[in-house]
């Protein structure tokens, strides 16, 4: 029987290594952002690699949902998609989500800004992704039980028993193949990953334990401060360690 899990996530969140994890396994297939080309289609917005992400996938939101619950790339038992909350602007197809497991990948919205700025300057609100990610929550919740949501944080300061938490609440069997993985490009990768997967690409494993907040100042710090009431939504729903 196929799990199709459906990770959402913002940017600059541990998402590109959770999905290096979950590729690692035998068993599982992997897809890195498939709504970004559509995404940047329905918008104009002009991010880096524009040209070469919409030449790179489908520019057709409702085709990239069917795909979603289609077959799964190599006949694998799991299937993880990588998703990007922000990406699922008015009018992206939802309905698709009643048929995957969906999990909220969260963590707190200063590493986030902090993170997000060393690479593209000034985001704005639906840049990160916070306001965006309890929409989709909130929809997910409404079909059924509360969805998975996890904590960057904890996954970081011990990702064994993190990630067994997470398989035991996804219902699949846990691998110590997602503990580790060899540095370098994935054949999932999306074409962007040559912009901002250059950390993650020298790593071969999880960071350790993240050290204090960093301290944000102007309009990075209004940005945390406007972000925190969602954040905090979330992390009501987190899995205990």
């Amino acid at each position: 029987m196929t799990k199709r899990i459906a990770m959402w996530s913002g940017p600059r969140n541990l998402s590109t290594a959770m999905m290096y994890a979950f590729g690692n396994r035998t068993d599982c297939a992997a897809t890195d952002e498939p709504f970004y080309a559509a995404f940047l289609a329905k918008t104009g917005l002009d991010h880096p690699m524009r040209a070469e992400v919409l030449a790179s996938q489908s520019n057709d939101e409702t085709q990239v949902a069917q795909d979603m619950v289609g077959p799964v790339p190599g006949g694998r038992a799991i299937w993880y998609q990588k998703h990007m909350c922000h990406h699922m602007v008015d009018g992206m197809p939802l309905d698709w989500m009643g048929e995957v497991t969906n999990v909220f990948l969260i963590r707190h919205p200063a590493r986030v800004i902090a993170s997000y700025v060393a690479k593209r300057e000034r985001p704005t609100a639906e840049d990160i992704g916070f306001v965006r990610q309890v929409a989709l929550f909130d929809e997910v919740a409404a079909r059924g039980p509360a969805p998975i949501v996890i904590e960057s944080s904890d996954i970081r300061a011990d990702p064994d028993r993190a990630l067994r938490v997470l398989c035991a609440a996804l219902g699949v069997p846990f691998n110590p193949a997602m503990l580790e993985w060899p540095a370098g490009p994935k054949p999932f990768d999306g074409i962007w990953a040559a912009h901002w997967y250059d950390a993650v690409h020298r790593s071969t494993g999880f960071a350790g334990a993240e050290g204090p907040l960093p301290k944000l100042e102007g309009e990075a710090a209004d940005l945390m401060r406007a972000s925190m009431p969602y954040y905090e939504r979330m992390t009501e729903h987190r899995l205990q360690m």
